[in-house]
């Protein structure tokens, strides 16, 4: 691809355009590029238009659908400002420039192939969804508001479509503002580290704001359609606490594509990383994101498509399917304890994260520059300054929180259970505040888990991969500790929040358990700007190594670098204690949808019947299943990422002196084959799976007179599913992050510094530990969501 392009003994990083020959085609969306040949006035007119409609369709469902799109529009101002602020900063020289135009190339087109496989597929699952329910069951509720099979269907499909689109737009967001903040990062760095800081916290904080502002908008858009177009609460049609349930396909939609997203990006980066180091590092001794290095480009185009394309479309799936399921959840509580007006119990989600947005607006803008350049001094640490502005994004959710509840949830049947509520809310804030620290504390060097891993370096390549593990099984402690406390804490302020059904029974628990989850997600836009902060400093690092700028630029970037590995640890703790919690609601809102079909009482699952214990086993061996072939699927890129660079060195000796130029391309067009092939095995796998084990067990149940076996057994494989999932996501993100801070401490000079024996024990750590945390890791968090979902929607074919 780039071969024959060199003259001998001419260096070639003199050569102009080094780079130009990863370049593909523009994958700006069609939607996009139609847009911007409509003339101008008559696209703003479309523009006035629409949102007049949105506007309309709000005031005619509620006051609170007005407000939620009201702090919409605002936070997408707020974006397009950070956008512009970000943009307007200078690319730095032009070699910088080049080696950022190769990465944004190879990233857009990479995206550009993959969501077009993603499409394809989802087409496919939206037809087999209309077949499913056209031939299905309808409840009795249904039968009532005159919803039929064909209505039904149709709802189903539109709102898995839209809840797919949207998450490959909150994967698309993520990927564009990060592969063009990455080269304004490096060239703030000459500078300033508080510079280079704020263009990267605000570059995220951009990608977070869109994201969340799109889940918070889509559902509520959806909501408000569906109720002026099945005219709800008129006399005859369906009751407004029956709306939520039609949305659970715009959960599913979104959990399939972030599914499929997060697997080929962490296959694709961490591939490329791998296949990079093994090479690069071990075996010719040569800096991490050398330009001699063949596979640099692929790494830093993983960075890109695997941390900040894939991260979106998990949190933007994360927030839907919490906010879907606690409306489900508030709209059952309301109905059984007949409060005259439910809207409020249903669209408190919606409130909840539309005050995410301001507060984590605020969070963002006190981060700020400084005239002084050159270090960050010890006192002014990264992480402490983002440290700062989530505490400030914390103390504010608190309050809003608190308004939320009052203005929402204050009902005359029990006037003190807004507060208990409150409390809840309060739970869920300092459970993600916990799980952030305890993050924090197994990945950051400054901590005594990953130093002691780091010292077990100096003994060999074993002792290293034994303490990578064994930190990994025990930080899975406290995380679980506190989640249990969460559960059960928020589920007794729920319970004795005095709402009762009509025999008199306390019926707030689980909804209790929702508010906490909403709290815990409350601060979701500034967490998303902290991960988003890492993919993009370690690109700026990778830039800065690439165009050989000055060793003290490098150190700034390293440090930005070293903070971003900690905040995206910490940001997967957060998602799978998140994931953890919508999926117990998620659980509880699949079991009321079972007895409205069946028409028969299903509150409990006895694993003590064999074939429901076998569905538990089978949720288990699931999990371990499909991480296994996550991991293969890197470690079968890896070798080929390997055999590739070793024939370049090879080949090309003139490589090492600079005088031969490496052929990125190859490298590039190697990984994104292998990703994209890889992905489809184990995502199958996890779509397939609860659908043939609730069918195979549902005509078993039939033919030994147990009507709701397979709805039972699905139930168990989904809870022992969700648990696993739970233990093992944190034990992959975890090992996996301190194994790769553990390399970056002993690179700031301690055990010998890079290029010691201990340096090469730690590069072994981190390249295990890169698909536990970037492609096993994160694809569980989705994969636990997405068994909730799709069982809520197949739910029929279980009876």
């Amino acid at each position: 691809m780039m071969e024959g392009d060199m003259e001998k003994g001419r260096p070639y990083q003199e050569r102009p355009r080094t780079f130009s020959t990863v370049r593909s085609k523009s994958s700006v969306p069609l939607v996009f590029r139609m847009l911007m040949k409509i003339n101008p006035r008559a696209l703003i007119v479309l523009l006035l238009l629409g949102v007049c409609g949105v506007f309309y369709l709000g005031a005619s469902t509620s006051p609170i659908i007005v407000f939620v799109f009201c702090i919409c529009t605002l936070s997408l101002f707020f974006a397009l400002y950070l956008t512009k602020w970000v943009l307007a900063k200078d690319e730095g020289p032009p070699e910088m420039s080049e080696i950022s135009d190769a990465i944004r190339d190879g990233a857009e087109g990479f995206f550009r192939t993959q969501y077009g496989a993603i499409s394809k597929m989802a087409g496919i699952l939206a037809l087999v969804i209309l077949f499913i329910y056209l031939f299905r069951t309808t409840t009795p509720q249904q039968e009532a508001s005159g919803l039929g099979r064909t209505t039904s269907a149709f709802i189903t499909v539109i709102a898995f479509l839209l809840g797919a689109i949207c998450s490959g737009l909150a994967g698309f967001v993520g990927m564009w503002v990060s592969v063009r903040a990455n080269v304004r990062v490096s060239s703030a760095a000459r500078r300033s580290a508080r510079e280079a800081l704020q263009i990267a916290v605000r570059a995220g904080g951009f990608s977070a704001i869109v994201v969340v502002g799109m889940a918070v908008f889509g559902v509520a858009l959806l909501y408000a359609t569906f109720y002026v177009w099945l005219e709800v609460d008129s006399p005859g049609s369906m009751k407004v606490t029956d709306l939520p349930l039609l949305l659970v396909g715009y959960g599913f939609g979104a959990s399939f594509v972030a599914l499929f997203a997060q697997l080929g990006g962490g296959i694709y980066t961490k591939a490329a990383d791998v296949g990079a180091d093994l090479v690069g590092k071990v075996e010719q001794g040569i800096p991490e994101d050398d330009p001699r290095n063949p596979a640099v480009i692929a790494d830093l185009v993983g960075d890109n498509v695997g941390d900040c394309a894939a991260r979106g479309a998990d949190l933007f799936e994360s927030i839907a399917a919490e906010i879907i399921s606690a409306m489900i959840l508030g709209a059952t509580m309301a109905e059984r304890c007949k409060i005259e007006d439910a809207s409020g119990f249903i669209l408190f989600p919606l409130v909840v994260h539309s005050f995410d947005l301001v507060v984590s607006s605020v969070g963002i803008l006190s981060i700020r520059g400084t005239r002084d350049s050159g270090l960050i001094s010890p006192v002014e640490d990264p992480m402490a300054i983002m440290q700062k502005g989530y505490s400030i994004t914390i103390l504010l959710a608190v309050l809003t929180f608190g308004v939320s509840t009052r203005w929402l949830l204050y009902t005359e049947q029990a006037p003190t259970a807004w507060l208990n509520f409150a409390l809840c809310g309060l739970v869920g804030i300092i459970t993600a505040y916990a799980f952030v620290w305890i993050s924090k504390y197994y990945t950051d060097y400054k901590h005594e888990p990953v130093r002691l891993l780091a010292q077990s370096s100096s003994t060999g390549h074993g002792t290293n991969i034994i303490a990578g593990v064994s930190l990994g099984m025990e930080s899975t402690a406290l995380p679980v500790l506190v989640i249990s406390v969460a559960i059960i804490s928020a589920f007794w302020l729920g319970r004795t929040s005095g709402l009762v059904d009509e025999s008199g029974n306390p019926t707030g628990g689980l909804f209790g358990t929702a508010v906490a989850t909403m709290g815990m997600l409350s601060t979701a836009a500034y967490v998303l700007t902290m991960d988003m902060f890492g993919p993009i400093a370690d690109n700026a690092g990778g830039i800065v190594e690439m165009s050989q700028q000055p060793e003290s630029v490098r150190e700034i970037t390293d440090i930005l670098d070293a903070v971003g590995n900690t905040t995206k640890a910490t940001t997967k703790g957060f998602a799978i204690g998140s994931a953890a919690l919508a999926s117990f609601l998620l659980f509880s809102a699949y079991m009321d949808e079972v007895a409205a079909f069946a028409q028969l009482p299903f509150k409990e699952v006895d694993i003590a019947i064999p074939e429901v214990f076998v569905g538990g086993l089978l949720g288990s061996m699931l999990i371990f299943l499909f991480s296994g072939w996550a991991c293969s699927a890197v470690g079968r890129t890896a070798q080929e990422v390997v055999t590739e660079v070793r024939r370049q060195f090879l080949e090309r000796p003139g490589i090492m002196n600079y005088t031969e130029k490496p052929d990125y391309g190859r490298c590039v067009a190697i990984v994104a084959s292998a990703s994209l092939r890889e992905m489809i095995k184990p995502g199958a796998l996890a779509i397939l799976s609860p659908m043939a084990v609730g069918i195979i067990f549902r005509i078993l149940g039939h033919a030994t007179g147990q009507p709701l076996l397979g709805a039972k057994v699905v139930a168990s494989m989904l809870m022992f599913a969700t648990v696993t999932g739970i233990l093992m996501a944190l034990f992959l993100n975890t090992s996996g992050g301190a194994w790769d801070n553990a390399k970056k401490y002993i690179e700031t000079g301690a055990l010998g510094g890079k290029g010691s024996e201990s340096h090469k024990a730690a590069i072994t750590g981190d390249t295990v530990g890169d698909p536990f945390k970037d492609t096993a890791g994160p694809s569980i968090h989705v994969l636990i969501k997405m068994l909730a979902t799709i069982t809520l929607v197949m739910a029929p074919i279980f009876l």
